[in-house]
C-alpha cells in the first residue's frame, strides 16, 4: 500500500506523496529510484494516469513527490496525463502544506524543483486544514512565439505575451473571459499554458481562467496567474504603480506581489487546503 494525501489550492487539485529521500538533496537514487521506496520516472508517469483519472481512479489534476532530503525538499510533478511538468504554483503550496503535516511544522521550506528552487512559506489559517502560502516564484522571464501558435487565430490587435515561469505560459487579453471556447483553443496548443485575462474589476485586479498542459481546464492555475498578472500591468490592465495584483481564477483569488523579492521576479500567495487521505496500492 502506498500512504498519499490530497489537497487543493483554488480547486487545482493534487494527489502528494512524501518520501524520505535517502539519496540526498538531488532527489535521484541509484538506476532510477526516487527515494525510500525505488519507485522510478515511468511507475509514477503510470501512478499518475490511474490516480488522478476522475472517473476510474481519486480523481486531480497531478501527482506531487515529495523527497525530503537534509537541507531540502525536492518536488517532482507528474500531470493527470502522466507528464512531467517543471513547476506548479499550486501544487508546490500543497506540496509545502503536505510536508508540513508530515513533519508536524510551520518551518520555511526550501524546495527544489525542475524550474529551480523555491522558498515557501506557510502561515495558519481559521481552518485546521487550510494553510495560507506565500512562494518565491522565480524570475519571470520572456519567452519566444511557441510553434503551433498561429493556428489559434489570435486577431492581431490582442495583446499576447509568452513568458516563462520555468514552465511556458501564453496569455491573451480579452474582453470577456466567459466568451471564450478556451477548451478548443487549448487543445491547439497541448504543450503550452494557455491563459486569457480580461482586467479588472478594479485597478488592481484581473480575471483570468486557464487551459493547462497535461491536465486541461483547472480551477486555477499559480505560475498561470504570475504570468497573466506580469502580462496585465505590462498592457495597463492594472496600474502601473501596482505591485499587488489580484487573480481572480474560477477556484477562487490568489495575490500575485510583482517585483519581490526584486525586480523582474514575483511572489505568490494562496491557500492550501487538505482534503483527505489515501491509501491505494502502488501497482
Amino acid at each position: 500500500m502506498m500512504s498519499l494525501t490530497k489537497h487543493h489550492g483554488l480547486g487545482n487539485d493534487f494527489l502528494v506523496r512524501v518520501v524520505v529521500d535517502q539519496a540526498g538533496d538531488d532527489g535521484d537514487g541509484e538506476d532510477g529510484e526516487d527515494g525510500e521506496d525505488g519507485e522510478d520516472d515511468g511507475e509514477y508517469e503510470d501512478l499518475a494516469r490511474r490516480l488522478c483519472n476522475r472517473r476510474t481512479g481519486v480523481g486531480a489534476d497531478g501527482l506531487l513527490v515529495a523527497a525530503i532530503g537534509d537541507d531540502s525538499i525536492v518536488m517532482t510533478l507528474y500531470n493527470a496525463d502522466g507528464t512531467r511538468a517543471e513547476m506548479s504554483g499550486n501544487g508546490i503550496r500543497c506540496l509545502a502544506h503536505a510536508v508540513a503535516r508530515h513533519r508536524g511544522d510551520l518551518e520555511p521550506q526550501r524546495i527544489v524543483t525542475d524550474a529551480g528552487e523555491r522558498m515557501v512559506t506557510l502561515e495558519e489559517t481559521d481552518d485546521p486544514d487550510c494553510v495560507l502560502a506565500a512562494v518565491d516564484m522565480g524570475e519571470i522571464v520572456d519567452l519566444d512565439e511557441p510553434d503551433g501558435w498561429s493556428t489559434l487565430g489570435v486577431h492581431p490587435g490582442r495583446p499576447v505575451a509568452h513568458l516563462g515561469l520555468g514552465n511556458p505560459h501564453a496569455v491573451v487579453g480579452v474582453d470577456d473571459v466567459g466568451a471564450v471556447d478556451l477548451e478548443s483553443l487549448g487543445a491547439r496548443v497541448p504543450h503550452l499554458n494557455l491563459e486569457i485575462v480580461e482586467p479588472g474589476p478594479g485597478e488592481d485586479a484581473i480575471r483570468m481562467r486557464v487551459h493547462e498542459r497535461g491536465a486541461g481546464i483547472t480551477a486555477a492555475c499559480g505560475t498561470g496567474a504570475v504570468a497573466s498578472a506580469a502580462a496585465a500591468r505590462r498592457w495597463g490592465f492594472v496600474a502601473p504603480s501596482v505591485t499587488d495584483v489580484t487573480v481572480h481564477m474560477d477556484g477562487g483569488d490568489a495575490t500575485v506581489v510583482l517585483d519581490e523579492p526584486t525586480p523582474g521576479r514575483a511572489m505568490l500567495i494562496g491557500p492550501s487546503t487538505f482534503v483527505a487521505a489515501i491509501e491505494v496500492t502502488a501497482t
